[in-house]
């Protein structure tokens, strides 16, 4: 193997090709030895000064899907994520499940008054405790990050929000906390920025425990996108209908009936939900039984 080869990335920048790279976020995922070894045996064999990541990602996933699709699955969460979109009102519904699951009641696409002007709020959530307000911001694109500017534009948001009552719950009260969420990543300046004015963050790799990607795979909360026995027709139609999380579909198989799908192919669907998800349909909690729970695991809040 040629170690001087470099390949391109999303963000159109250009780095060395490390197969050990490769192999250890297949190895992460729960790929076999193997299967990794044969992996990156055939993307080596493959490679050129012309290759993407992204194309070594989809030869890799093929294989995967074709060998051991659960771990396929896995392995395209990220991706899954993006194609939530393009537009990004799923992402928004999906962040508000997020909440939902951990007790909360949560409306997306809120116009909320600040002290000056008023503002457009992606994700509202509360229980008795906490009036949470989120800004979802989504990316189509791996290379796009959520920069300082967005960072600043959030921050400035909520600290004109912060000081009003609002009467969500019924409770009147001021805003507990307010989120930027993205599915994608941020900057070095935006999460230093960040770190620094208290403002709470959450990215698909930050911070290092509690990520977007930690609290997916941690929660069971896979966005449907990510089942492979679904096809992108079917996911369109499915997200037209409100649905974004694969337990969705495991506790409403007929809305799989609704969009077309036959019982054989909704007994696959049901399959991989329970192998890649670990799908538990045991009752949610009620906002009152669960109410002291932060959104989400205590290790992704940052310090005021």
């Amino acid at each position: 193997m040629n170690h001087l080869l470099y390949v391109t990335k999303a963000d159109g920048s250009r780095e060395l090709f490390e197969e050990e790279k490769l192999a250890e976020s297949l190895k992460r995922v729960g790929g076999s030895d193997a299967l990794i070894d044969e992996i990156v045996e055939k993307i080596e064999a493959e490679m050129n000064s012309s290759m993407t990541t992204g194309e070594i990602y989809q030869h890799a996933f093929e294989l995967l899907r074709k060998h051991e699709a659960p771990v396929a699955v896995k392995y395209s969460l990220r991706r899954a994520l993006s194609e939530l979109g393009p537009e990004g009102f799923p992402f928004e519904k999906y962040i508000a499940e997020l909440f939902r699951a951990q007790g909360y009641q949560a409306l997306t696409d809120q116009m909320v008054m600040g002290a000056c002007v008023p503002h457009e709020v992606d994700v509202v959530a509360w229980n008795e405790q906490k009036l949470v307000m989120v800004e979802a911001k989504f990316h189509n694109e791996f290379g796009l990050k959520s920069d300082v500017k967005v960072a600043l534009y959030v921050k400035a948001r909520f600290d004109d929000i912060k000081g009003n009552m609002f009467d969500y719950g019924g409770i009147h009260r001021t805003m507990t906390e307010g989120w930027l969420v993205t599915n994608t990543k941020f900057t070095d300046q935006a999460i230093k920025y960040g770190e620094c004015k208290g403002l709470k963050m959450i990215g698909w790799n930050y911070p290092h425990h509690g990520s977007l990607q930690h609290i997916i795979e941690s929660s069971g909360l896979h966005p449907l996108t990510c089942l492979v026995s679904v096809s992108n027709v079917h996911k369109k139609l499915l997200i037209a209908k409100g649905v974004v999380l694969c337990r969705d579909l495991k506790q409403r198989p007929e809305l799989l009936k609704q969009v077309g799908l036959d019982n054989l192919r909704i007994a696959q669907i049901i399959e991989e939900i329970d192998s890649v998800c670990g799908v538990s349909l045991a009752p949610q909690q009620s906002p009152s039984e669960s109410s002291s729970q932060a959104p989400f695991p205590a290790s992704t809040l940052i310090s005021a």
